[in-house]
């Protein structure tokens, strides 16, 4: 069974962190509070994040009731969020170009998109084989550690939003060390939430589009991806299903290889410095929006998918765009 890290607040509201072990227990680890402090502990004694959890294996915790009281938490955060970065990549799904090229096929005139042909470059380039680095991938910024909601929190949408809808995928999580080397965590479920219909306006506004909240499943799965990730991505209004449909992930059903998509985030020195963390969303193929399907405050995002356990589910809500008004000073 894959090796897993929860956060949670325990039942006074102390944090803390769990591992799954072999027979589907969950034990807390002694001596550390977050991820973060056991990533840090796992390099500074020069051992693996598992080997670093398993050390610390301690008494035995109910994570089913921390799920059911609401008292799961993402899989990372750092302790100034201002040194997370939240950031992904798109068209790197086979199929992944088809709703994207039918928003801009129009404004392109009926000609081979802009995405059609950054697709194309990640088929014939996306999986280099000679140890080079290979074509890049289109790449976005999301926010900070404070654009990150975890499991069953309100994913919220700025009132200044034309849309807000689900995209489910596979975030890779990194810290980086203090050589300012990139040290990969593990891998998340993940709800890479987005405006669509401003995408669509015009595909220069998808820069826009992407500056929202996103969320992360509880499991941190550490170790590799498997090749073929299966899951199922729904939207539940009042308690009725209103959309459902499968999604793929993993190498196999990719693209790009993962290690070219990180190769060509962490190539840039801005992202290499000691201590920061990075949440990186990889992509997918499936869209509720791509099939026509309008949310609305209160609908339940829910994304499910083996090697995770549990489902990541957040509900819609709309909150005030803030104030954008500059003050001369």
């Amino acid at each position: 069974m894959a090796f897993r890290l929860v956060q949670f607040r325990d039942s006074t509201g102390v944090r803390g962190v769990a591992a799954f072990l072999e027979d589907g227990a969950a034990v807390r680890l002694n001596g550390v509070a977050t991820t973060y402090e056991l990533a840090l502990a796992a390099i500074r004694e020069n051992a693996s994040l598992e080997g670093a959890a398993r050390a610390r294996a301690g008494e035995p915790v109910d994570l089913a009731v921390a799920e059911a009281e609401g008292r799961l938490l993402a899989p990372i955060d750092h302790p100034d969020a201002a040194h997370c970065y939240v950031t992904g990549t798109g068209l790197t799904h086979l199929g992944s170009a088809e709703g994207r090229d039918q928003m801009h096929k129009a404004a392109a005139g009926g000609t081979l998109t802009d995405s059609m042909r950054m697709f194309n470059m990640g088929l014939e380039g996306g999986k280099p084989t000679d140890g080079k680095p290979g074509v890049q991938p289109e790449w976005f910024y999301k926010g900070d550690g404070s654009s990150l909601v975890g499991p069953g929190e309100p994913l919220p949408s700025p009132d200044f939003a034309l849309d807000g809808s689900e995209e489910p995928e596979i975030a890779g999580i990194y810290i980086i060390d203090d050589e300012g080397r990139p040290r990969r965590l593990g891998f998340a479920l993940g709800n890479e939430f987005s405006d669509h219909i401003t995408e669509r306006g015009n595909y220069l506004w998808l820069a826009h589009s992407k500056l929202r909240h996103a969320s992360l499943g509880a499991e941190l799965l550490v170790g590799e991806l498997p090749a073929d990730v299966r899951g199922t991505s729904k939207i539940v209004r009042g308690g009725e299903t209103i959309w459902e449909k499968p999604f793929l992930s993993g190498e196999a059903n990719m693209s790009h290889a993962i290690a070219n998509l990180e190769h060509h985030h962490f190539k840039y020195g801005l992202f290499r410095r000691p201590g920061d963390l990075h949440v990186h969303f990889f992509g997918t193929a499936t869209l509720s929006f791509a099939d026509g399907v309008r949310t609305e405050e209160g609908d339940v995002f829910e994304v499910i998918a083996a090697p995770f356990t549990l489902p990541l589910r957040n509900p819609l809500t709309t909150v005030p765009g803030g104030e954008a008004r500059v003050i001369p000073l």
